[in-house]
């Protein structure tokens, strides 16, 4: 059994990636929960995919989005998502690819 110590010196946060990093995003990926720690410290849950062994946080706005693409086009099996802006400025589009 290791030290804390021990523990303390290997210890590498996770880091989730966004959705918007990926080129591509099937409409079927897996939908997963979980829960961070935003920068004061306080807890909160989140959403992400995995792609390969990456995780990939989807934000609520995105999710909305594409509920609205699908009851315009319930045949949607591909999109991506663009980011720019950063913190509370940030802005998500949706765009569908097929």
């Amino acid at each position: 059994m290791a030290s804390l110590k021990d523990e303390a010196q290997a210890y590498a946060p996770t880091q989730t990636k966004n959705i918007a990093e990926l080129d591509k995003v099937s409409i079927t990926s897996e939908m997963k929960n979980a829960e961070g720690i935003d920068n004061s410290g306080k807890p909160f849950n989140y959403k992400y995919i995995e792609v390969g062994s990456e995780k990939y946080r989807v934000p609520g706005l995105v999710i909305g989005m594409i509920k609205d693409l699908l009851e315009a086009n319930p045949n949607l099996s591909l999109f991506k998502v663009k980011r720019t802006g950063e913190g509370i400025h940030t802005r998500y589009t949706v765009i569908p690819l097929s």
